[in-house]
């Protein structure tokens, strides 16, 4: 720990990024961050492992809390470290620029390629299905991702201004999706409305719960990439933290939302037996046209968060970059789009090759321990700049987390019981997860090593 940011580090405040995103901006991408295809698919996953309405939706109101726990500790980071990358500076400059690297690594080559392929292959099925293309999925996923990744070289704010449009919009299919659900389905034939409100407390039902909270969980993920673009923010310390406040508490109104209209239009047991709760609902509000609404709905949700990864991860990579730790051409910035076009290519290509190859959801398994390790580090990094603060007397963070430093242990407390599950669950996918990182050590000290040789 202590001083180890590189020399390099310090070029994030002078990077040539044009700073045009706004509170709104940030708040459109926390929320699309967030909300994939996982909302309309995991409240039948929670069901399965708790099967009363009360610890279903509380198994939801837990994750928000933790989310919202997660989102106070990103927030206050931002305000103490406005810089390009985000969670990868945090990283950095809290233990040391392996940690940081690794990170990055981790986010190339598992933990968002893998995911943006695997939402791209959901994105291609449900548009094939809308509109009968005869493109191959793998074909429809690589034209996606190549049409968003040509969309955000042109620059942040239209790549911006595409993600806030599409999040708009799944704000509005959510938003059908629930009143569809509680107007419509009251006396529909077939829908039942289980009464039962909980169960005795036990620690069979704790280890459910836990359990439950694991999809949970990852439906909450992905609030933390908006910190990535803090370098293109007008005012970070403020929109960012604001942003991301807002963002994480308004999809915990959603999903709080969803899942409650799930349980009331289908009872426990039929979300149970459902593995697509979202139609299963709409189809019974609607008919098929509601089951193709709703459809409609899971596509441009799909669209909307592919388009808010390829504007907000290709940002650490160019910070890994002007830091040293990878190719110097990721670092470039077009003149007149201002935007790092290479770092973006890069990360639009990673996603389409594991999308044409097939392995996208043998690399998902191996994303979730890998994943929240990065989560517990980021919260624990939150002790060390305090404590770095009271040393140097300069504490000038315009945030504090409410209840630190309680509320932020919560959080990494939760993080690491994510991982140790995962690895207890899924022992031989978390190992591989780690392989990969680890993988990341001997190209870390290249990159260092030409760093060290060039001063």
């Amino acid at each position: 720990m202590g001083d180890t940011t590189p020399p390099a580090a310090t070029a994030a405040t002078t990077h040539k990024l044009a700073r045009r995103l706004n509170l709104f901006d940030a708040t459109m991408l926390v929320m699309g961050g967030i909300i994939g295809a996982g909302i309309f698919v995991n409240p039948a996953e929670v069901a399965r492992q708790v099967h009363t309405p009360l610890l279903i939706l509380g198994a939801w109101l837990i994750g928000g809390l933790i989310a919202l726990a997660g989102a106070f500790v990103y927030a206050e980071l931002a305000a103490r470290r406005p810089e390009v990358g985000g969670q990868y500076a945090y990283l950095r400059d809290a233990y040391h620029p392996t940690v940081a690297f690794l990170y990055g690594w981790s986010l190339l080559l598992v933990i968002q390629s893998g995911g943006m392929a695997a939402v791209a292959i959901t994105f291609a099925r449900y548009f094939a299905e809308l509109t009968g293309a005869p493109l191959a999925e793998g074909a429809l996923a690589a034209l996606a991702l190549a049409l968003l990744t040509a969309i955000n070289c042109l620059g942040v704010r239209a790549g911006s201004n595409v993600q806030s449009a599409l999040m708009v919009l799944k704000i509005a299919a959510i938003a059908a999706l629930v009143l569809c659900g509680w107007w419509f389905t009251t006396n529909a034939p077939g829908i039942t409305h289980a009464p039962a409100l909980g169960e005795p407390l036990s620690f069979d039902l704790l280890l459910a719960l836990g359990a439950a909270l694991t999809p949970v969980m990852f439906a909450y993920g992905g609030w933390q990439t908006t910190s990535f673009v803090a370098g293109e923010m007008r005012e970070p310390r403020r929109d960012l933290a604001r942003g991301l406040l807002f963002g994480v508490a308004g999809v915990v109104l959603l999903y709080t939302a969803v899942s409650f209209v799930c349980v009331y239009a289908l009872g426990a047991e039929g979300l149970a037996a459902t593995t697509t709760p979202a139609s299963s609902v709409m189809r019974g509000a609607l008919g098929e046209r509601g089951a193709r609404l709703i459809a409609l709905g899971i596509t441009v949700s799909t669209l909307g968060f592919l388009s808010q990864s390829l504007l907000t991860t290709p940002r650490v990579y160019f910070a890994m970059a002007e830091d040293g730790l990878f190719f110097r051409s990721i670092a470039r910035v077009n003149g007149r789009t201002r935007v790092p076009v290479f770092a973006i290519a890069l990360q639009g290509a990673a996603a389409i090759v594991i999308a044409l190859s097939g392995r996208y959801g043998q690399i998902l398994n191996y994303v979730v321990s890998v994943d929240f390790i990065w989560f517990g580090l980021t919260g624990l990094s939150l002790f060390i700049f305090r404590r770095h603060a009271r040393e140097s007397g300069d504490d000038a963070a315009g945030f504090k987390v409410p209840g630190h430093p309680y509320t932020t242990a919560l959080f990494v407390a939760a993080c690491w019981l994510v991982v140790v599950s995962t690895v207890y669950k899924y022992p031989a996918n978390s190992a591989v997860g780690f392989l990969i990182v680890l993988a990341g050590v001997p190209a870390s000290y290249y990159w260092l090593r030409q760093q060290r040789n060039k001063r």
